[in-house]
């Protein structure tokens, strides 16, 4: 049943979970009635709605229907030049790219999005995919790069002053560990298109697995957990498979929400801003494992997965809701009945 108002914490849980709801095309018309109603809590996040409509359908293979959703998702934002409309532009060009007959159309779009590659966090992350749903996976490996000399070349008189100072290879500032910026993001991605191309190993992805690296060290030396969620039936099945994990993550799902929510709530008190958990799988902690050679249940292995999974916006669930929301572990529960007690046990 549609609810009567939604959240933009309600749009987070349906980001998450539509997919496997019974009917994930009606989630999505009703998203796109509920900004035509006016039944958005916050009016500003409708672009946000018809971006997840848009996705949910095109997933679905409803391209009309998810390009009409893209369609009134850009024209919700003030200009389809505002940051916010990125992610909305590229998921429209993923879709012209798939109807087929509309490739210079798609182009065109990623094109006047390219600038956001140096600015945006997640644009490496959305523009790629996109490029690659075209078929242009080395245009986008051209256009990781390109932006990622550019980023690299306004830094170089400031490494080289800080070189010179030190007599030290010069470090990258990635940003924190839970927040890393632009730079990191952009390696990340490109590392990760140019190993998809069969591409040689070059200096700047020698760099990607160093400041990885640096990330996984910083995480280690503040002694904080690594912040990888399990849902529950992936939860299940990795103590199944790793029992030795059990001392890291719980005996059960209500210990590893528990360690979680305590966690992230130590890190709030100490100033922590933008918190979030990062939604991991089974497969994908052991597929990091053996691309590094590592040990899944190996402190430094989970930290670099959780560092790649930081680089993509789908995988990072904030923290907190509100407290009549609905709460960020995936329950159903509203957050004040489910995991914001866990806290105080």
């Amino acid at each position: 049943m549609p609810k009567d108002v939604i959240t933009t914490a309600d749009l987070a849980e349906l980001r998450r979970t539509a997919l496997g709801a019974a009917d994930p095309l009606g989630i999505a018309s009703d998203l796109a009635d509920a900004v035509e109603q006016g039944r958005l809590a916050e009016p500003d996040s409708a672009g946000d709605a018809l971006t997840l409509a848009s996705e949910i359908a095109e997933i679905r293979s409803r391209l009309d229907a998810a390009l009409r959703y893209a369609d009134r998702a850009v024209a919700a934002y003030p200009s389809p030049d505002d940051p916010k409309a990125g992610i909305a532009r590229a998921v429209r060009a993923r879709i012209l790219f798939r109807t087929g007959g509309r490739d210079d159309e798609a182009m065109a779009e990623l094109t006047a999005l390219r600038p956001l590659l140096t600015e945006q966090p997640d644009a490496p992350a959305y523009l790629s995919a996109a490029l690659e749903t075209g078929g242009r996976a080395k245009t986008s490996e051209e256009w990781l790069s390109e932006a990622l000399d550019t980023l690299l070349g306004q830094r170089a008189a400031a490494a080289a002053e800080a070189q010179a100072i030190t007599s030290t290879e010069p470090v990258v500032e990635v940003g924190p560990p839970e927040a890393p910026g632009v730079t990191f993001f952009l390696l990340q991605q490109r590392h990760r298109v140019r190993r998809n191309l069969n591409l040689p190993h070059d200096r700047n992805d020698d760099l990607s697995d160093r400041l990885e690296a640096q990330l996984v060290q910083r995480a280690q030396q503040s002694g904080e957990t690594d912040l990888l969620f399990f849902p529950q039936a992936e939860f299940d099945r990795l103590l199944g498979e790793q029992v030795a994990l059990t001392e890291t993550y719980g005996p059960d799902w209500d210990a590893h929400r528990a360690r979680l929510e305590k966690e992230l709530v130590r890190q709030a008190d100490a100033g922590g801003t933008g918190l979030h958990v990062l939604r991991a799988s089974v497969a994908g902690l052991t597929g990091y494992a053996d691309r590094k050679d590592g040990d899944p249940t190996d402190r430094q292995t989970r930290v670099g997965y959780a560092g790649e999974l930081s680089t993509r916006s789908d995988a990072r669930i904030s923290w907190p809701p509100e407290r009549n929301d609905t709460c960020w572990c995936g329950s159903g529960l509203k957050y004040k009945k489910c995991c914001l007690p866990r806290s105080r046990g």
